[in-house]
């Protein structure tokens, strides 16, 4: 699939961005889609799976026959069976007449199950005849019938432990599991993330009428530095957030309006906002942690201990200079989210301790010439923590 074929197929399903694992998953759709073979794509929550099976479809034979799309974890565990397979009149209270399921609508054509994962075991058993023989029977019914459907599966879970934690059945995985197309991730698409960000605001100020909006180089620096656990989903939800309050009504003469990281940062969640130890709750019972997690603890503990013993020297110094921060009344430690306080006070000497780490960044500031990454880099703090910061400084000093 040559560069041109590649971006008219993401013009036709409006997909944004360049990255190379995004690209392959496409032209994995596209180089199967001829078959009738039995797609699992997977890929975390908000990254867009729902394009795959669609493009899947149109590119395949079965392109003139029904494509339905059913979202598994959204219907109940006691009527799945009936909206997958059918029922009979009477079959169950409320059957007051026959009813066709998905399977029988979608004949000749193509079924995705989306959260394939959250099916129930009872489910599993019935799909898995359906994909073998492409039989099954309705819900009260004893007559087996025929039906002829693709399926494309998704899920934001892992499967294969599903399968080993016996959530899951193992020969239906391996059913499902014929060919595999993974999405990355947003932060695995670091520079795609402007990208997406433009094409959302944009969609949102010509529908409303809004000037349009860019951001500057540290802004742009902002957004990719954020790990968008809610993937394409969330940034869209931000970038449209972000337009409807900063931007203002197209008038005569009107521009673009560019934006700094400072006007974007309350906008972009903190992960980390603060250098004091956040509580992490414990994992569930029998769930043990894999190797990357075990490292990535053992790293944090070990960056905490260097910012508790940094804290304490610098506090020491500032309780030997009194003079050094102005004496303030008891403040509250803050939490990870900087707009909810404890309730006990918490104070060293003259010196709170929000207003050691504020003298913190500061100092790191003051260190790296006011270069914002650098002091945050230094500080194991997010770039948007210290944007915040200097937000509330700049409010207070004007106040």
């Amino acid at each position: 699939m040559d560069s041109q074929d590649l971006q008219r197929l993401k013009n036709k399903y409006d997909i944004i961005g360049n990255d190379a694992a995004l690209n392959h998953a496409l032209e994995m759709a596209v180089a199967v889609a001829p078959t009738d073979l039995t797609v699992l794509i997977t890929g975390e929550s908000g990254v867009g799976k729902e394009a795959i099976p669609q493009i899947i479809h149109q590119n395949s034979r079965r392109k003139t026959g029904k494509y339905l799309a059913v979202n598994c974890g959204a219907i109940p565990e006691g009527t799945i069976n009936a909206e997958l397979f059918g029922h009979e009149k009477g079959a169950f209270t409320g059957a007051v007449a026959e009813r066709k399921g998905y399977f029988e609508e979608a004949d000749g054509g193509t079924l995705f199950l989306d959260e394939i994962g959250e099916l129930p075991k009872e489910t599993q058993a019935m799909l898995l005849r359906v994909l073998q023989s492409g039989e099954f029977m309705k819900v009260g019914s004893s007559k087996v019938q025929k039906t002829d459907v693709r399926v494309i599966a998704a899920t934001n879970i892992n499967l294969r432990t599903a399968v080993e934690r016996g959530n899951f059945r193992e020969d239906l995985y391996y059913r499902l599991n014929a060919v595999q197309i993974m999405m990355p991730s947003l932060r695995e698409r670091k520079d795609d993330i402007y990208l997406l960000f433009r094409k959302f605001s944009s969609d949102f100020s010509e529908k409303y009428n809004l000037r349009k909006i860019s951001l500057n180089i540290e802004a742009i620096s902002l957004l990719k530095g954020y790990r968008w656990p809610g993937n394409v989903r969330q940034l869209k939800n931000v970038s449209e957030s972000i337009t409807a309050l900063l931007s203002t009504p197209v008038a005569p003469g009107s521009e673009r309006i560019e934006l700094s990281a400072g006007d974007i940062a309350r906008f972009i969640p903190d992960e980390h906002d603060s250098l004091l130890p956040m509580s992490v709750p414990a994992p569930a019972a029998g769930a043990a942690l894999n190797p990357d997690e075990k490292r990535a603890f053992v790293q944090a503990i070990l960056d905490l201990k260097q910012e508790i013993d940094s804290l304490k020297e610098r506090v020491g110094t500032l309780e030997s200079n009194p003079k050094a921060l102005p004496t303030a009344p008891i403040r509250t430690a803050p939490l990870p989210n900087d707009d909810v306080e404890w309730q006990e006070p918490v104070q060293t000497g003259n010196v709170s301790i929000r207003q050691a780490n504020d003298a913190l960044i500061e100092k790191a500031l003051e260190k790296h010439g006011g270069n914002i990454r650098e002091a945050a880099a230094e500080l194991g703090l997010s770039e948007r923590t210290i944007y915040r910061k200097l937000a509330k400084k700049k409010e207070k000093a004007e106040q």
